[in-house]
């Protein structure tokens, strides 16, 4: 179940500087200043217009808000939002459990030897998809494994 989700005026002046850059709408957008970055929630079939042939709307965008920017492609199923979000050809499955706590949690399995690509520098990619599903599905927990070469042959 979503929640409602709350924009600062902020926010919603990056959102509008976003869909003057690139003549498509974001869903959301995060200010993230531990990491030094923004992300934008777009539709999925928005993606392809939102970054622009060879990157350009996002260069554009980087350089009027002077932060990295990050696009993450949204999706109304928990499972194959956080796949795009983790990078779709190295993840294996995602499973949504019910922690004892009542909480939910998120178990990613990753191709093996892949879990520091999925996982990212300092941990960025694994905070994103932890701050988004947490907004949008309230899953508290997001745990990213990778099982030996052999289990997955």
């Amino acid at each position: 179940m979503m929640q409602a989700i709350r924009l600062t005026s902020e926010q919603i002046r990056m959102m509008s500087l976003f869909q003057k850059v690139t003549k498509s709408t974001a869903r959301d957008c995060i200010d993230d200043e531990k990491k030094d970055r923004v992300i934008f929630v777009v539709e999925a079939d928005k993606m392809g217009l939102a970054i622009g042939r060879g990157g350009v709307n996002i260069k554009s965008l980087k350089n009027l808000i002077k932060r990295n920017i990050e696009l993450v492609e949204f999706h109304k199923e928990p499972e194959k939002f956080l796949k795009n979000m983790l990078n779709k050809e190295l993840v294996h499955d995602v499973k949504i459990t019910l922690r004892p706590d009542g909480t939910k949690q998120a178990l990613v399995t990753v191709e093996a030897g892949k879990k520091g690509i999925v996982v990212g520098r300092e941990g960025k990619n694994a905070e994103k998809a932890r701050l988004l599903v947490k907004r949008y599905f309230d899953i508290g927990y997001v745990m990213i494994n990778s099982p030996p070469k052999q289990l997955l042959e």
